[in-house]
């Protein structure tokens, strides 16, 4: 199992729902953290609580449907930091539409900038660095919704996700360098809402195994329900076994 004590980790989306909870369960690992959310309000409350757990970290605010910012945020933590594991986490969910022949195109578009193209962007960024150091880890998160026209933006801007995070992991596979995508069911998130099946604790440790693995496969979809009620160490066992 990887030891990520001392490593630095950025995760998008950390000031709530399962970003916060993969923020707490990677400074439990003892592993530094890059916050990010849309203002550095959002992720107050994490970054104490990351900060107490006795890790360093600080926060970092990007509006992911500007690629602008999202370049400007990455120069700025590049000044900073070293980045060797990437959490690619937040996404929007533009609208459930209730009369799916309605959808208008700025569904899809709203979704692809923030949901495929900005973490894609992060990753064209960060991974070249993490290859040539021989570490690293990117996990992206998809989604397994499907059947489900009224949310055609969001599910098509996940697909395309996962298509990309795919062919790129081709690049890596077979070295230190993971690359992983990672599902962690409907949660009760502002995303997923009150209706969904699991909480976002649920979700964990599933939503980090990507992290841990040591086996030096790339191009894995790990289901984090899957790994409900694990240890960290038996969970990244089991993930090691896919």
């Amino acid at each position: 199992m990887t030891n990520v004590k001392g490593k630095w980790a950025l995760i998008t989306g950390a000031s709530r729902g399962l970003g916060y909870h993969m923020a707490l369960a990677m400074a439990k690992e003892g592993c530094n953290l890059v916050l990010h959310s849309r203002d550095v309000k959002n992720t107050e409350k994490v970054l104490s609580e990351v900060k107490a757990l006795g890790v360093e970290a600080y926060s970092i605010a990007a509006e992911l449907s500007d690629l602008n910012a999202v370049e400007k945020m990455l120069d700025e933590i590049e000044s900073k930091t070293q980045i060797d594991i990437l959490f690619n986490d937040a996404a929007v969910q533009i609208a459930y539409r209730t009369e799916p022949f309605t959808t208008p195109a700025e569904d899809y578009s709203a979704s692809f900038v923030i949901n495929t193209i900005a973490p894609m962007m992060i990753c064209y960024r960060l991974l070249p660095k993490m290859i040539k150091r021989g570490f690293g880890r990117i996990i992206n998160t998809t989604s397994g919704i499907k059947d489900d026209p009224h949310q055609a933006g969001y599910s098509a801007s996940k697909a395309a996700l996962d298509k990309v995070t795919i062919d790129l992991a081709t690049i890596t596979n077979g070295t230190d360098v993971i690359v992983s995508l990672v599902d962690p069911g409907w949660c009760r998130t502002d995303l997923g809402g009150p209706n969904a099946f699991h909480a976002p604790e649920d979700a964990l440790p599933g939503m980090v195994v990507g992290a841990f693995v040591n086996d030096k496969k790339s191009g894995r979809l790990f289901s984090a329900q899957e790994f409900s009620g694990l240890s960290l160490q038996d969970a990244v066992a089991k993930a090691e076994t896919k």
